[in-house]
């Protein structure tokens, strides 16, 4: 196949896993963004300006994901390699459970659908599985590529996904501390087994929390509860943990986002409540902590690409 653009803009979104009672498979994108510039060039180099998130620990060679995948993604459709120009401005933050790694593999994926003469060959289907070859699991891939909320699963090691019905009405508010905690941290203290009343009662609880979205906030306090890892994970971030408690003491639906340490909260009114964009003054000290806040309301778009210039 060949490249029919040598020069692509693409934007991603943040996302949030599990949402609480979703291991795994519940995600929903977040209204921050990363952007990407890449132009193909005619010989075997890559060079990579970033600006923002990583800016002075990213690798700037190969090794980089979004280079990762951009390889990757033109192999898959049969499409000839490249020399690469990448400028990416990064805002979402790393290490917080904001689908930082997923955002990169799937503006990779995405920049190589957009350079392609065949897009489709590289579909949301498609996209999907490659991210999924990269993360592991599909939770964040999944909304990061769709938008909006997803549910995703794996049938016999292939990924699935499907859009959730968000009401107009629900807005989201994500709390960043400046601490980091690697998603392989987060993942090590989970156990290998959990007793079966907490797994029904997360499948009660996950089942009830896509019935909320839809239209019914009134249960998104109860729907959010989980018992499979944000007890488990609570030693390795006890500010969130912290946050957590707070929160929902006031009532609002409050969840580790991801594997942490950034804290989600889901529902209405969400400023009348003290969660304005910025620093909160109701949340100054929590758990220690200086917590940003990042709102946002009504559905987010997914990964786009798309030509510059033509």
């Amino acid at each position: 196949m060949r490249l029919a653009s040598d020069h692509v803009h693409v934007t991603v979104p943040a996302t949030a896993g599990n949402l609480g009672p979703g291991f795994d498979s519940l995600g929903m994108a977040l209204g921050l963004f990363d952007e990407l510039e890449v132009r193909a060039v005619a010989s075997t180099s890559v060079s990579l300006e970033i600006e923002g998130e990583g800016e002075d620990s990213l690798p700037r060679d190969e090794s980089h994901l979004v280079v990762q995948a951009i390889r990757a993604a033109l192999d898959h459709v049969g499409a000839s390699q490249t020399g690469l120009e990448i400028r990416a401005v990064n805002r979402i933050p790393h290490g917080r459970g904001l689908g930082s790694s997923a955002a990169a593999v799937v503006a990779g994926i995405t920049a190589a659908r957009a350079m392609i003469a065949e897009p489709e060959a590289l579909d949301r289907a498609e996209a999907l599985r490659l991210a999924t070859a990269f993360e592991g699991h599909p939770d964040n891939a999944a909304p990061a590529i769709y938008g909006g909320a997803t549910v995703a699963w794996m049938d016999d090691g292939v990924p699935h996904a499907a859009a959730l019905e968000v009401a107009d009405e629900i807005e989201t508010a994500v709390l960043v501390p400046a601490a980091t905690l690697p998603t392989r941290e987060a993942r090590a203290v989970l156990p290998a087994q959990v007793p079966h009343v907490h797994a029904a009662f997360n499948v009660g609880r996950a089942s009830l929390l896509v019935h909320a979205l839809a239209g019914r906030p009134e249960f998104l306090l109860a729907a959010t509860e989980d018992r499979l890892h944000q007890d488990y994970r609570a030693a390795v971030m006890p500010s969130a943990q912290a946050l957590l408690k707070e929160l929902r003491g006031r009532g609002l639906a409050a969840v580790v986002s991801g594997a942490g340490p950034s804290v989600l909260v889901i529902g209405t009114g969400l400023d009348a409540a003290g969660l304005e964009t910025g620093t909160p003054a109701s949340l100054e000290g929590v758990g220690g902590e200086v917590w940003r806040c990042v709102r946002t309301a009504g559905r987010v778009a997914g990964a786009l690409g798309e030509p510059v210039g033509v």
